[in-house]
């Protein structure tokens, strides 16, 4: 039996929700109906489902969401990650400070001669943002997903790049979100063979 593990953006995203559905109700209403007929399970970490309830307004839809995903946090003071992860990461967030340092040295540079101080100020914000958290792991519910899919041996579905990458070194189960819907589609049709 398949076990998918399901990020925020794979409901958030328009580009992966809308595989489902035009709209972001309907899309998660065709994802349950789909997930209910898959023989599949599905998994979201409790910090995930925190933040995707702050986000999506499906109103009566939650009870049939939660009948259809499990929602649990891994079990963090049971699990054991590579060391060799850690060292990776370290080195990374290390690498992503040192370019942050050189943007804002760069933009310090620019200000003395800047006449729209706002503006650089944003370009500034825009530049280091991108240097330290584009392609990482950067929150605690990247790190929530990460885990419940590495214990359970599941299968990732998010469009977070950095969430993607770093699944990828230690070993986890991807799939692109964008195919998402289809392959709930072939499992319901190998289901019924």
């Amino acid at each position: 039996m398949d076990v998918f593990i399901l990020d925020t953006s794979v409901f958030t995203n328009p580009e992966i929700y809308r595989t489902f559905e035009e709209d972001q109700k309907g899309a998660i209403e065709n994802f349950i109906h789909l997930a209910l007929n898959s023989n599949a399970e599905f998994y979201m970490p409790t910090s995930i489902y925190d933040e995707m309830r702050k986000i999506v307004d499906i109103g009566d839809l939650w009870a049939e969401f939660e009948m259809v995903v499990r929602i649990r946090s891994p079990r963090r003071f049971k699990l054991s990650i590579p060391a060799d992860f850690l060292y990776e990461f370290i080195n990374e967030v290390r690498y992503r400070i040192n370019k942050g340092l050189r943007i804002a040295e760069e933009h310090t540079r620019e200000a003395s001669s800047c006449e729209d101080v706002g503006k650089l100020i944003s370009k500034l914000r825009e530049k280091y943002r991108e240097a330290l958290r584009q392609g990482i792991i950067d929150s605690k519910e990247d790190v929530d997903v990460l885990l419940l899919a590495y214990e359970l041996d599941g299968i990732l579905v998010s469009a977070d790049e950095g969430l993607r990458t770093w699944a990828d070194k230690i070993g986890i189960k991807l799939i692109d979100p964008k195919n998402f819907r289809n392959i709930l589609e072939s499992l319901i049709k190998h289901k019924s063979f």
